[in-house]
Protein backbone atom coordinates (compact mmCIF):
# COMPACT_ATOMS: atom_id res chain seq x y z
CA UNK A 1 0.00 0.00 0.00
CA UNK A 2 1.02 3.43 -1.04
CA UNK A 3 1.67 5.75 2.12
CA UNK A 4 1.04 9.52 1.09
CA UNK A 5 3.36 10.68 4.02
CA UNK A 6 7.21 11.02 4.12
CA UNK A 7 8.83 9.12 6.91
CA UNK A 8 12.82 8.94 7.34
CA UNK A 9 14.06 6.01 7.02
CA UNK A 10 15.03 6.36 10.53
CA UNK A 11 11.73 6.53 12.25
CA UNK A 12 9.33 4.57 13.44
CA UNK A 13 6.18 4.06 12.50
CA UNK A 14 3.52 2.00 14.27
CA UNK A 15 0.61 0.09 13.26
CA UNK A 16 -2.76 1.72 13.99
CA UNK A 17 -1.57 5.32 13.09
CA UNK A 18 -3.33 8.12 11.31
CA UNK A 19 -1.17 10.29 8.98
CA UNK A 20 -1.92 12.78 6.95
CA UNK A 21 -1.19 13.72 3.32
CA UNK A 22 1.68 15.63 2.92
CA UNK A 23 2.86 15.00 6.49
CA UNK A 24 6.66 14.82 6.94
CA UNK A 25 8.84 12.61 9.89
CA UNK A 26 11.70 13.18 10.25
CA UNK A 27 15.07 11.29 11.84
CA UNK A 28 14.52 8.93 15.03
CA UNK A 29 10.80 9.96 15.78
CA UNK A 30 8.49 7.36 16.87
CA UNK A 31 4.58 7.20 16.07
CA UNK A 32 2.91 5.49 18.21
CA UNK A 33 -0.11 3.01 17.72
CA UNK A 34 -4.18 5.13 18.30
CA UNK A 35 -2.06 8.32 17.67
CA UNK A 36 -3.67 10.65 14.12
CA UNK A 37 -0.99 13.28 12.72
CA UNK A 38 -3.48 15.65 9.95
CA UNK A 39 -2.35 16.78 6.76
CA UNK A 40 0.86 18.56 6.03
CA UNK A 41 2.27 18.54 9.44
CA UNK A 42 6.21 18.44 10.01
CA UNK A 43 7.51 16.42 12.99
CA UNK A 44 10.93 16.97 13.56
CA UNK A 45 13.80 14.68 14.82
CA UNK A 46 13.60 12.70 18.22
CA UNK A 47 10.06 13.59 18.42
CA UNK A 48 7.67 10.71 20.22
CA UNK A 49 3.81 11.18 19.29
CA UNK A 50 1.79 8.88 21.83
CA UNK A 51 -1.20 6.71 21.51
CA UNK A 52 -4.46 9.15 21.65
CA UNK A 53 -2.63 12.12 20.99
CA UNK A 54 -4.36 14.02 18.03
CA UNK A 55 -2.82 16.63 15.94
CA UNK A 56 -4.72 18.45 13.62
CA UNK A 57 -3.70 20.18 9.36
CA UNK A 58 -0.39 21.90 9.50
CA UNK A 59 0.77 21.42 13.16
CA UNK A 60 4.93 21.79 13.54
CA UNK A 61 6.44 19.76 15.58
CA UNK A 62 10.19 21.13 16.51
CA UNK A 63 12.81 18.68 17.41
CA UNK A 64 13.04 16.78 20.63
CA UNK A 65 9.43 17.30 21.24
CA UNK A 66 7.76 14.47 23.58
CA UNK A 67 3.43 14.38 22.59
CA UNK A 68 1.93 12.27 25.62
CA UNK A 69 -1.33 11.45 25.24
CA UNK A 70 -3.62 13.65 26.34
CA UNK A 71 -2.43 16.04 24.45
CA UNK A 72 -5.01 17.84 21.68
CA UNK A 73 -3.43 19.82 18.94
CA UNK A 74 -6.00 21.99 16.37
CA UNK A 75 -4.43 23.41 12.79
CA UNK A 76 -1.81 25.53 12.74
CA UNK A 77 -0.46 24.96 15.85
CA UNK A 78 3.68 25.14 16.39
CA UNK A 79 5.64 23.14 18.65
CA UNK A 80 9.31 24.57 19.32
CA UNK A 81 12.01 22.73 20.02
CA UNK A 82 12.57 20.71 23.20
CA UNK A 83 9.20 22.16 24.64
CA UNK A 84 7.63 19.73 27.12
CA UNK A 85 3.66 18.63 27.83
CA UNK A 86 2.60 16.70 30.87
CA UNK A 87 -0.05 14.48 31.42
CA UNK A 88 -0.05 13.83 34.98
CA UNK A 89 -0.53 16.18 38.06
CA UNK A 90 1.18 13.80 40.38
CA UNK A 91 3.59 10.97 38.82
CA UNK A 92 5.42 8.76 40.94
CA UNK A 93 7.36 6.02 39.59
CA UNK A 94 5.68 3.20 41.70
CA UNK A 95 1.83 4.34 41.09
CA UNK A 96 0.44 3.39 38.19
CA UNK A 97 -1.93 6.21 37.18
CA UNK A 98 -2.85 5.10 32.83
CA UNK A 99 -6.39 6.21 33.62
CA UNK A 100 -5.69 9.29 35.22
CA UNK A 101 -4.03 11.41 32.13
CA UNK A 102 -5.56 14.85 31.66
CA UNK A 103 -6.34 16.34 28.50
CA UNK A 104 -4.32 19.64 27.47
CA UNK A 105 -5.77 21.71 24.68
CA UNK A 106 -3.75 23.77 22.12
CA UNK A 107 -5.50 25.59 20.21
CA UNK A 108 -6.11 26.81 16.31
CA UNK A 109 -3.06 29.06 15.76
CA UNK A 110 -1.22 28.87 19.28
CA UNK A 111 2.72 28.46 19.23
CA UNK A 112 4.87 27.33 22.32
CA UNK A 113 8.05 28.63 22.37
CA UNK A 114 11.34 26.71 22.71
CA UNK A 115 12.33 24.47 26.13
CA UNK A 116 8.75 25.40 27.45
CA UNK A 117 6.21 23.63 29.47
CA UNK A 118 3.02 22.88 29.85
CA UNK A 119 1.56 21.62 32.84
CA UNK A 120 -1.37 19.13 31.48
CA UNK A 121 -5.23 19.94 31.88
CA UNK A 122 -4.78 23.62 30.46
CA UNK A 123 -6.02 25.38 27.43
CA UNK A 124 -3.43 27.23 25.56
CA UNK A 125 -6.46 29.51 23.49
CA UNK A 126 -6.22 30.03 19.60
CA UNK A 127 -3.51 31.97 18.50
CA UNK A 128 -1.95 32.41 22.11
CA UNK A 129 2.09 32.70 22.10
CA UNK A 130 4.21 31.00 24.87
CA UNK A 131 7.74 32.79 25.03
CA UNK A 132 10.50 30.26 25.32
CA UNK A 133 11.07 28.55 28.31
CA UNK A 134 7.75 29.58 30.12
CA UNK A 135 6.21 27.50 32.92
CA UNK A 136 2.44 27.16 31.80
CA UNK A 137 -0.03 26.35 35.17
CA UNK A 138 -3.07 27.60 33.92
CA UNK A 139 -5.31 28.39 30.75
CA UNK A 140 -3.72 30.44 28.55
CA UNK A 141 -6.45 33.58 26.70
CA UNK A 142 -6.51 33.48 23.19
CA UNK A 143 -4.03 35.60 21.73
CA UNK A 144 -2.49 35.93 24.88
CA UNK A 145 1.58 36.44 24.91
CA UNK A 146 2.84 34.15 28.16
CA UNK A 147 6.19 34.48 29.36
CA UNK A 148 8.38 33.32 32.82
CA UNK A 149 8.30 30.83 35.25
CA UNK A 150 5.28 30.32 36.42
CA UNK A 151 4.14 31.88 33.27
CA UNK A 152 2.16 35.57 33.57
CA UNK A 153 0.27 37.61 30.79
CA UNK A 154 2.61 39.95 29.27
CA UNK A 155 0.46 41.25 26.46
CA UNK A 156 -1.45 40.15 23.47
CA UNK A 157 -0.39 38.78 19.94
CA UNK A 158 -1.77 39.06 16.15
CA UNK A 159 -2.19 35.59 14.02
CA UNK A 160 0.94 36.68 12.23
CA UNK A 161 2.63 36.74 15.68
CA UNK A 162 3.24 39.87 16.27
CA UNK A 163 3.21 42.14 19.65
CA UNK A 164 -0.28 44.00 19.46
CA UNK A 165 -0.02 47.63 21.12
CA UNK A 166 -3.35 48.78 21.73
CA UNK A 167 -4.85 52.73 21.64
CA UNK A 168 -6.66 54.08 24.03
CA UNK A 169 -9.98 52.84 22.40
CA UNK A 170 -8.74 49.16 22.47
CA UNK A 171 -8.21 48.82 19.05
CA UNK A 172 -4.64 47.63 17.47
CA UNK A 173 -3.04 46.39 13.94
CA UNK A 174 -1.03 43.90 13.29
CA UNK A 175 2.13 45.65 11.41
CA UNK A 176 2.66 42.71 9.30
CA UNK A 177 -1.02 41.96 7.90
CA UNK A 178 -2.79 45.12 8.55
CA UNK A 179 -5.54 43.35 10.17
CA UNK A 180 -6.90 45.02 12.94
CA UNK A 181 -7.95 43.70 16.55
CA UNK A 182 -10.03 44.75 19.36
CA UNK A 183 -9.80 44.48 23.42
CA UNK A 184 -12.69 44.57 25.21
CA UNK A 185 -13.59 43.00 28.46
CA UNK A 186 -10.07 41.57 28.69
CA UNK A 187 -10.07 39.48 25.33
CA UNK A 188 -9.35 40.24 21.92
CA UNK A 189 -10.75 39.65 18.82
CA UNK A 190 -10.05 39.84 14.85
CA UNK A 191 -12.00 42.78 13.49
CA UNK A 192 -13.55 41.05 10.01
Amino acid sequence: MKRDYFAHKTAVIDKGCKIGKGTKIWHFSHIMTGSEIGENCNIGQNVVVSPGVKLGRNVKVQNNVSIYTGVICDDDVFLGPSMVFTNIINPRSQIIRRDNYETTIVEKGASIGANSTIICGNIIGRYAFVGAGAVVTRDVKPYALVIGNPARQTGWMSEYGHRLNFDDKGYAVCPESNERYHLENDAVSKII
